[in-house]
């Protein structure tokens, strides 16, 4: 019957309120960890998805080629600066033509196996 009273003292003085909350704070702690293993699991798998995707043909002006013709010329509309501030911001802008030219120069090299020209031996 000691035990009764023993847990009748800790009931009056709040010592179940204070194992209530850290339990509770435990319990919180442990959610917002899962959420955030969750949430690292899904960059992962979203990052794994996006390095299987094949390269998209982009210009310099980060327009698709498929909007450039055959001369290289890009003809998406693009927001053109048309009133600036003070301090040389633009304020206002107005549809225009991209004035991009796709690159049109050499190509890179590719690899070519070239025998020694030296008999080093």
């Amino acid at each position: 019957m000691k035990w009764f009273w023993l847990v009748m003292v800790l009931f009056w003085t709040g010592g179940f309120a204070w194992i209530a909350d850290n339990v509770r704070t435990a319990l919180r702690n442990r959610h917002e960890r899962k959420l955030q293993l969750m949430d690292a699991a899904k960059e992962e798998r979203l990052a794994v998805d996006a390095a299987h995707l094949a390269p998209e043909p982009v210009c310099g002006c980060t327009h698709h080629l498929a909007k450039h013709d055959k001369q290289g010329h890009c003809h998406e509309r693009v927001e053109v600066p048309t009133a600036w501030d003070e301090n040389r911001k633009p304020v206002r802008y107005e549809a225009g033509q991209c004035n991009c030219q796709q690159y049109v120069g050499p190509q890179p090299l590719s690899q070519v196996y070239a025998d020694d020209l030296t008999d080093r031996i």
